[in-house]
């Protein structure tokens, strides 16, 4: 039987929890919530330690997993501001003033979609779309599919969707066993074949191929990827939940070199 929306989002809020050390229901409470941060067990795959503190908000609330290093400034932070102002500029401006001074900064910002199952839709494309398992991806760890797939975590990367003209593949959407019960989509089209519904046929079906094998299909994006929002809502994704990384300084400085 097909998952609903509140089944989906009571798991994506479950692995959420999982995933910095709290309970469910602290995503729906009126209050901000902060406790100590700790991956679990099975946590998404993609987490990688150190981590000064994660904030989470699903809408209700801003929920923190923080260390015990950085927990005054994290809760005078979260008690300064309302809670969607916590991942804002000017006010996350003063969050990282006060990190400096602990060897932290600001680090990851990306807001993820959940699945509207009942407004999945399906795509009219004039290429051809098969599924690719994993065995079909060996040759495909290249630029241009590096948002469908990951070569450093190829393990994860079940199965995809590709959209081909003849035998050429120019599109594909590859979802990756990020957690037991959520995998992440990722989708790649070449240039010259954008604006053509490509990119949107292809995470639907993807999207539908996922859920009728029992997981959760979710989509992750930065705020300012345009194309990539856009895609999303045309797939049938809708916003579900934000998250605001901090790591140490020289973590995030690297990243910048």
């Amino acid at each position: 039987m097909m998952m609903n929306n509140d089944e989906i989002f009571r798991i994506a809020m479950e692995q959420s929890a999982e995933d910095m050390g709290c309970k469910a229901e602290a995503f729906l409470s009126d209050s901000n919530v902060v406790v100590s941060f700790r991956l679990g067990d099975n946590s998404k795959k993609y987490y990688k330690l150190p981590i000064g503190a994660n904030f989470i908000s699903y809408g209700n609330n801003t929920v923190v997993g923080v260390t015990d290093e950085l927990s005054d400034i994290v809760n005078e932070y979260i008690e300064k501001y309302q809670f969607y102002h916590c991942f804002e500029t000017p006010n996350m401006n003063w969050l990282n003033e006060r990190l400096a001074v602990k060897g932290y900064k600001v680090c990851f910002m990306a807001e993820y979609y959940l699945p509207e199952v009942s407004k999945i839709p399906v795509m009219d494309c004039k290429y051809d779309l098969r599924i690719l398992e994993q065995k079909d991806f060996q040759n495909l760890y290249l630029p241009e599919w590096s948002n469908a797939l990951c070569k450093d975590r190829k393990e994860l990367d079940v199965f995809g969707v590709g959209a081909y003209d003849g035998n050429k593949l120019i599109g594909l959407a590859g979802c990756s066993a990020d957690a037991e019960l959520m995998w992440q989509i990722g989708v790649d089209v070449l240039p010259e074949y954008r604006k053509q519904g490509v990119a949107s046929a292809i995470t639907s079906a993807l999207e539908r191929e996922i859920i009728a094998r029992g997981k959760v299909p979710f989509y992750c994006s930065a705020w300012s990827n345009i194309r990539s929002v856009r895609n999303a809502i045309k797939s049938g994704f809708i916003p579900a939940w934000i998250e605001m990384t901090i790591k140490p300084t020289e973590i995030v400085d690297e990243m910048n070199i």
